[in-house]
């Protein structure tokens, strides 16, 4: 690198036309050689989003032969967990995982694996809300989603019922059957949540 000067004379001959010559002074930067490696760019290896699991709390579930139907339509793998006594499907896309007598264990395996990108089918309000708490997307059997927004007045409803119940053991639940309406939304909104956990 050098001083450059940059001159433009003008003379009758060139009236209007602007010329230029260059004048180099070297400087001592020139005596000196300088290599840089060359740029690369740092490669970004970018992690494979995880894979969609669908975890069923299979204790008391009526629907676990539509969820199965839904996973296999989509091809996301179904881990039906359970204290046992199920018969096991011979769908490649599903896992019977048999766990330990003792309450709430198939409850802890499930709130211990799923999380964001997972979908859970259960009708325990207190898995519901810490599977919520992961990032997992949740349903009940009937179809009704449990989810950051409304799974806080579901637990206290909860927690209420359960308060009247045990101040008046006669008192009646007061729950309706499972029916084919149930049935029905419980398919279309599964369909809706694994459409919307498979998304990037």
């Amino acid at each position: 690198m050098g001083l450059c000067i940059r001159v433009a004379p003008l003379s009758p001959q060139s009236y209007g036309v602007a010329r230029f010559r260059y004048f180099h002074f070297p400087t001592p930067v020139d005596e000196m050689t300088t290599r840089r490696a060359p740029f690369s760019y740092p490669q970004i290896h970018a992690k494979p989003a995880p894979m969609t699991k669908l975890y069923i709390d299979a204790d008391a579930c009526p629907v676990k032969s539509e969820a199965e139907r839904v996973a296999t339509r989509h091809r996301v793998p179904m881990l039906v967990v359970s204290n046992g006594g199920l018969r096991p499907s011979q769908n490649p896309l599903v896992e019977n995982v048999i766990v330990p007598e003792g309450p709430d264990i198939a409850d802890m395996w499930i709130a211990d694996r799923a999380g964001p990108g997972d979908v859970v089918i259960t009708g325990d309000i207190p898995l519901a809300a810490k599977c919520v708490e992961a990032g997992a997307r949740v349903l009940k059997h009937n179809g009704e989603a449990l989810t950051a927004a409304n799974i806080g007045n579901v637990l206290a409803t909860r927690d209420l019922m359960a308060d009247l119940r045990a101040a008046d053991p006669f008192r009646q639940g007061g729950g309706r059957g499972f029916t084919k309406a149930d049935r029905s939304r419980f398919l279309d909104a599964l369909e809706r949540e694994l459409r919307m956990a498979k998304k990037p």
